[in-house]
């Protein structure tokens, strides 16, 4: 546990989902791409591992069962060219953010060693534009060079480099993944909406109810905002029903409504476009009459929630362990946002847990939040400060576990 530290201490494994991509229904969506058999990057630049391990899962009975006990690979791995413990890094580069968590393994998940968060805007601009603009490339490459330098400090032998929306949208991401590799010595993935998706299930599913039959998780982002639907109670475990990615996030919805100017009748405006978005994912899926029956869990997991969970347990300064897989009232959660929305920017950043960095960008997520608990009043709220780097870091550990049982299986002069 590092004092001082974002986040510390340790992080359980999400329960077991079918394929662990999870399982569709729908014959018409396109699929989420099943970990299982895909090449695990690692950070050849910064230590010198090469990662010829590929991910794989032991099945019974048609599911994946992953396990993170790695302390079976003993000092055998070691001898093959892997290390008897492995240090796993994430790097999550959004519109808004770039994150970083690095692990070790336990037997019951993974101990975070070291994190970073840097509000970078990568995206600024972006929605206009269509291009990275050259100052937010600045001060992104700045933060991804923290991140590299933490890596070589923790020894990481295995990570992945991630982006999302603004990335996925830019006419001149491959130029700026260019610089990236050359300047930092990281290589940056761009990541489907669906793989966003399903690595943000991954790491915040260990905070699902089992007991609630459905789940709708939900993530704020700075350029999208991803939903899924989820059945909990299948026979083969839970089971992913449905998913969208809207392409609106906090910075795009800011841009086009006055930013931190934001009026009343400019947050009822988003509110509406967002409702707007939400309503065909609705009439797919028949979500409000399972919220109406009782059947439905709400998760949330972005800095729009996660921030007001901070507001509402009255924090005087961001506390992780506090905060993830807080409960709130969608009563009081919407109450908090109209309090907020009251503010103007100057006493919106004086708030413990917003600060100057967040407080033209939180009130633009309240108006996305309040859309989606309008749509579905589930009654409560989990809040989750987990996501995309967390479901990273179970599948590069679930991909070295396998790689070192293959190896404990072969004999040293074989």
């Amino acid at each position: 546990m590092l004092p001082g530290s974002p986040i510390a201490g340790g992080v359980g494994p999400p329960p077991t989902f079918s394929r662990i991509g999870l399982k569709r229904s729908l014959a018409t969506a396109s699929g989420l791409g099943d970990p299982a058999g895909a090449a695990l990057p690692c950070v050849n630049r910064l230590t010198g591992l090469s990662s010829g391990a590929r991910q794989e899962t032991e099945r019974e009975g048609g599911t994946a069962v992953v396990q993170f006990a790695l302390d079976a690979a003993d000092g055998t791995g070691f001898a093959r060219g892997l290390p008897p413990r492995v240090t796993c890094a994430a790097v999550d580069l959004g519109t808004n953010n770039c994150r970083l968590l690095v692990a070790r393994p336990t037997p019951y998940g993974f101990q975070v060693i070291d994190a970073f968060s840097r509000i970078v805007r990568l995206g600024e601009g972006v929605d206009q534009s269509g291009r990275l603009a050259p100052q937010a490339m600045g001060r992104t490459l700045s933060a991804l060079r923290i991140c590299a330098a933490k890596m070589r400090q923790r020894g990481v032998d295995l990570s992945r480099a991630v982006a999302t929306e603004a990335c996925r949208r830019a006419a001149n991401f491959d130029q700026f993944r260019h610089r990236v590799d050359r300047e930092v010595g990281l290589t940056l993935e761009v990541i489907s909406a669906d793989e966003e998706a399903r690595l943000s299930l991954y790491g915040c599913a260990p905070l699902l109810d089992p007991g609630i039959p459905y789940a709708l998780v939900f993530d704020i982002g700075g350029g999208s905002t991803e939903l899924t639907w989820l059945s909990i109670d299948d026979p083969d475990g839970p089971r992913l029903v449905d998913c969208i990615s809207l392409p609106i996030g906090v910075v795009n919805l800011s841009e086009r409504h006055g930013g931190g100017m934001l009026s009343g009748p400019a947050y009822e405006q988003i509110v509406a476009e967002v409702a707007g978005g939400l309503a065909e994912f609705e009439w797919r899926n028949g979500i409000r009459a399972r919220v109406d029956a009782g059947e439905v869990q709400a998760l949330g997991s972005s800095g729009t929630v996660t921030t007001l969970a901070g507001v509402q347990r009255g924090l005087r300064r961001y506390d992780r362990s506090q905060v993830d897989g807080t409960v709130i009232d969608f009563d009081e959660a919407k109450r908090l946002c109209r309090w907020l929305l009251s503010l103007d920017r100057a006493e919106r950043a004086a708030v413990p847990c917003i600060g100057r960095d967040r407080a033209d960008l939180v009130v633009v997520g309240c108006a996305v939040l309040e859309a989606i608990l309008d749509q579905w009043p589930a009654g409560q709220l989990r809040v989750a400060d987990r996501g995309v780097r967390e479901g990273i870091l179970f599948d590069l550990m679930a991909g070295w576990h396998a790689a070192a049982r293959q190896v404990e299986r072969q004999p040293l002069d074989g």
